[in-house]
């Protein structure tokens, strides 16, 4: 089989983060425990998971980070961006994520991380009022004041190459308009402050522009339009999106895929949050929540396939809804009740309670797209990568794709792809004595 050509992960990888709080400092917080021996890497893929090569019967399952070429954590390096000037050790404990056992005994390392003044716009996200904010006569030179960021940031790091990944709130519901079909359009619509175009959209163009790799973490509309997606072709950089799933989301794509496996009937499925977090804040607008909404109700559809199955799933009511509630700080609870049905119809039920930590469960996810998005550029990919689904709520495919939701199906396309990637087979899952004839076509 061929082997794809990676080059070496040499010299240091700087991880930008637009918007560096709970998520943010909690993966730089986390990343810098485990490098001390404080903390194991619990929830990364990239640090923890093994990958069968070969036939069960050969044993060979490497962990993935010793199969392909992945940067090692102590070459992380980070920076980022925040409307509020506070460092990462005061955006820390701020959020209240982590306890102070973790994080005083790296108290002098998160202080010397401080965000770079923002690219913002509260009609984006009303909710936030920093003042750690960049000024500039229109969108197109605070994209150009973003992209010297990057640069300085690689000068003063001594890093070799970045990825980016946003971790920032999220930004009210947009859908692609004309300034978006067309880098040429897309430029023009910056000059002229075009309302369809948000930060996030800038930091995803200044990304792509600097050669970049970049993921968006949120639902907002972002790297996915024409214009960046081409944009993303021609300078030859990966991107990948959106919306972390972690919490109610990641356990409808785990769930939804047994009760389809087993011709389970589903009548409806309410779900609801209370978050007290940053994010929860921002997702207490209308239009903000309208960007969420969307990515986490366009689940089940596509995992059950209504259109196949119209006897068990054509006619499911599916409700979401998100509420913020300060007590609960990051600590989201997700409640789940499913009424189902099974054998001549007879109705059944299933309660979830998802007493969860988001940022607890993004963390790792920042840091396997960092890592993976890396790997993705020094190998040469470029443009959508749809094999790292797997992360997102709503993932970002290529025009005419279907997204695929069911969580296993994603899994079993990473760990292909990074099979491919490293020169072995593709992984089918056939028994190990079952022969079948290859028909040419």
């Amino acid at each position: 089989m061929r082997v794809s050509t990676i080059a070496p992960p040499e010299g240091k990888l700087l991880v930008l983060l637009p918007g560096m709080g709970a998520v943010a400092t909690t993966f730089i917080a986390g990343v810098e425990a485990v490098r001390r021996g404080m903390a194991k890497p619990i929830g990364s893929l990239t640090q923890m998971q093994t990958i069968r090569l070969g036939k069960r019967s050969e044993n060979r399952n490497p962990l993935i980070r010793d199969f392909v070429p992945l940067a090692p954590l102590e070459d992380l390096a980070f920076a980022g961006w925040d409307v509020y000037p506070d460092d990462a050790y005061e955006a820390a404990v701020r959020a209240q994520v982590l306890d102070p056992r973790h994080l005083e005994p790296m108290a002098d390392f998160l202080r010397s991380i401080k965000p770079m003044p923002a690219a913002f716009e509260k009609a984006y996200a009303k909710k936030l009022d920093g003042s750690n904010v960049k000024q500039a006569a229109n969108k197109y030179e605070l994209a150009r004041m973003l992209r010297d960021d990057i640069r300085r940031q690689l000068d003063e790091t001594g890093a070799t190459r970045a990825v980016m990944v946003w971790c920032g709130s999220t930004e009210v519901y947009l859908r692609p308009a004309a300034c978006h079909q067309s880098i040429e359009a897309f430029e023009e619509g910056m000059r002229n402050n075009d309302p369809a175009i948000a930060p996030s959209q800038l930091y995803a163009y200044a990304a792509i522009m600097e050669g970049v790799p970049y993921a968006n973490g949120a639902p907002n509309l972002s790297a996915d339009v024409p214009a960046l997606e081409q944009l993303a072709l021609e300078r030859g950089v990966p991107i990948a999106g959106k919306d972390f799933k972690t919490g109610q989301t990641l356990m409808k794509t785990i769930l939804a895929p047994g009760f389809k496996a087993r011709m389970l009937g589903i009548q409806g499925w309410f779900s609801t949050n209370i978050l007290g977090n940053r994010d929860g804040e921002v997702l207490d607008d209308p239009e903000n929540f309208r960007s969420k909404e969307v990515t986490k109700s366009g689940v089940l559809d596509t995992i059950l396939q209504p259109d196949l199955y119209p006897d068990l799933y054509k006619d499911l009511y599916h409700k979401v809804r998100i509420n913020y509630y300060p007590p609960r700080g990051d600590a989201k609870e997700g409640w789940d009740n499913i009424d189902i049905f099974g054998w001549l119809g007879y109705p059944m039920q299933i309660k979830v309670d998802f007493l969860c930590r988001d940022s607890i469960l993004a963390a790792p996810i920042v840091l396997d797209l960092a890592l993976f998005l890396d790997l993705a550029g020094r190998a040469g990919k470029k443009g959508i990568q749809e094999w790292l689904s797997f992360y997102f709520k709503s993932p970002h495919v290529e025009e005419g794709h279907v997204q695929e939701h069911d969580l296993f199906i994603q899994h079993f396309r990473l760990k292909n792809t990074l099979r491919v990637m490293g020169g072995e087979e593709p992984v089918t899952h056939l028994s190990e004595n079952y022969e079948y004839e290859q028909y040419d076509h």
